[in-house]
């Protein structure tokens, strides 16, 4: 979908966007190829072509960061598609101070958990962040991002898919718990547990069953969030199209 999109274009919205594919122009390479465009100076459309060639370019290089602050929060979706093979699914758990506990990143096949006391350090997660093109929350723009910056003074410097707002796009209300029932995503009837109840579980006996049953929360968490990225971008998709 990104190489069929310019709303990473400066000061082109989905108005002009429309605009574009209404005259024939659906992707970059016959956007570069025309030599008019409709609604379009000559000396505007030669500044839109080298952005389009700048955004050629960080494809070619699989420079995805190129996007961060050109592609809008809401549009970040379009991304999916071209980095899903290099995408972090991301889910943080939180104590009752709302203290980051756990932090638990996959790509999709693996899952690294990173826990207090143990493992949950900045450079630690630093380090795990630069193996992803892309990362995905559920709510992380709301919760698990501002938990993880103002805890660890961690930025995220890959474009972020926030997953609720296009959830939400597509009439899909509620956490992800609801989301997966909506969807008819299924997980073991034990893992619907409350994760800060087995953290003080843990934290209060020692006992480590409590621990791996949050660890097992966290990791289906995760790899639910997939499940839902493949539905909801390609909705949104085909909702795009239809406008």
């Amino acid at each position: 979908m990104i190489k069929n999109s310019f709303v990473f274009l400066e000061k082109i919205g989905r108005g002009m966007e429309q605009k574009f594919w209404s005259q024939g122009l659906k992707d970059w390479l016959s956007f570069l190829q025309a030599k008019k465009v409709k609604g379009l100076s000559v000396e505007r459309k030669k500044e839109l072509d080298e952005e389009l060639r700048l955004a050629q370019r960080a494809l070619l290089d699989n420079d995805s960061s190129f996007f961060v602050g050109k592609l809008p929060p809401k549009e970040m979706w379009r991304l999916y598609d071209y980095f899903k093979e290099e995408a972090g699914y991301l889910d943080v758990e939180v104590n009752g101070r709302g203290e980051v506990i756990l932090v638990g990143i996959s790509n999709y096949y693996q899952t690294n958990s990173f826990v207090k006391g143990f493992n949950l350090e900045p450079k630690t997660l630093e380090e795990e962040l630069k193996k992803y093109k892309i990362l995905i929350t559920f709510n992380g723009g709301a919760f698990d991002l501002p938990k993880l910056n103002k805890q660890f003074k961690l930025e995220v410097k890959v474009p972020h898919l926030d997953l609720k707002p296009l959830c939400v796009n597509l009439g899909l209300k509620g956490g992800l718990k609801e989301i997966e029932k909506q969807l008819n995503l299924k997980r073991p009837p034990h893992l619907y547990g409350n994760p800060i109840e087995l953290w003080k579980a843990f934290h209060a006996s020692g006992d480590k069953e409590y621990l791996d049953l949050l660890l097992d929360y966290n990791k289906e968490d995760i790899e639910n969030l997939k499940a839902v990225a493949d539905k909801v971008c390609k909705d949104n998709s085909l909702k795009l199209s239809k406008v």
